[in-house]
């Protein structure tokens, strides 16, 4: 292991994690499904100034992308929706989300697939709503899935886009072993992944989140394939090639106190903690 990588280990030492839904899982407190389904209010509050929750869902047709074990899907069905479909390229969270969907009395409402936003198969105008919470920074072809999801959407339907930038202070994704704010931005790739491997190695469910954050580039080396690197910067350049009206945006800061730094060019990509945008299709 590079002397990169211990250093990065024994600073970890230093700082708490945060709470994680892997974490919890494995000290048997809660599944990553029920976790998300607890959740399900907070992945949608940065809409609520523009639309309130029975307008995003109430006896409409949605589209969850990158719905995760769905439960915040399943939540979003409380809400009274007509269908609900949760998409997801990992291929066990379908099975999952289904399961917790019988469990919590939804399974006539809602239902989970596998399959890849950017070459879906419902037909044109399918949806009334589609939401991609934090979908748009995992997503592997952004300006495609965006595409696809206009076509899919119905004309007057909005598509709901929250995400963190990728240097938000836990924009790697790794915060489920590394507690360090902005780690990525200290520390190479290759030592992020040493590091982490390292420190989840003697976890029961250790081999499984080196497998869905991690892959191999075409030469062999290692690379943290679970995330795009989607910048706010680059999300902006994508906006320019969209035909359809953004009708809500927005930059969530840190914190309140910090507002003034996430508007300075210079501080901008590590102080907003989420970006928000609503599309309506003409």
């Amino acid at each position: 292991m590079s002397l990169s990588s211990q250093l990065l280990i024994g600073m970890n030492r230093l700082f708490p994690l945060p709470v994680h839904p892997f974490n919890l899982a494995n000290n048997g407190e809660m599944s990553y499904t029920e976790w998300q389904f607890q959740k399900g209010d907070q992945t949608i509050q940065f809409f609520l100034p523009f639309h309130s929750q029975e307008q995003m869902f109430q006896g409409k047709t949605v589209l969850d992308i990158g719905c995760g074990g769905g439960g915040k899907t399943c939540y979003y069905a409380t809400y009274g929706p007509k269908k609900m479909i949760g998409i997801d390229i990992v291929p066990h969270y379908a099975e999952e989300g289904n399961e917790f969907a019988k469990q919590k009395g939804l399974a006539d409402v809602v239902s989970f697939m596998t399959g890849d936003a950017a070459r879906m198969t419902f037909e044109d105008n399918t949806f009334d709503t589609i939401i991609m919470n934090d979908a748009m920074e995992h997503v592997g072809e952004p300006e495609k899935t965006l595409e696809e999801c206009f076509r899919v959407l119905k004309p007057g339907g909005h598509l709901y886009i929250n995400f963190p930038p990728y240097y938000h202070p836990y924009g790697a994704h790794l915060s489920d072993a590394i507690g360090i704010p902005w780690v990525h931005a200290l520390f190479s790739e290759q030592a992020l992944i040493d590091a982490y491997k390292e420190l989840v190695r003697d976890l029961p469910d250790g081999s499984d989140r080196i497998s869905f954050r991690f892959d191999k580039r075409p030469d062999g080396s290692d690379t943290i394939s679970y995330i795009n690197r989607m910048t706010i910067k680059r999300f902006r350049r994508i906006q320019q090639g969209v035909t359809q009206p953004a009708v809500y945006q927005k930059e969530i800061p840190l914190r309140g106190q910090l507002s003034g730094l996430a508007k300075m060019p210079a501080f901008r990509e590590f102080f907003v903690k989420m970006v928000v945008c609503v599309y309506q299709k003409k």
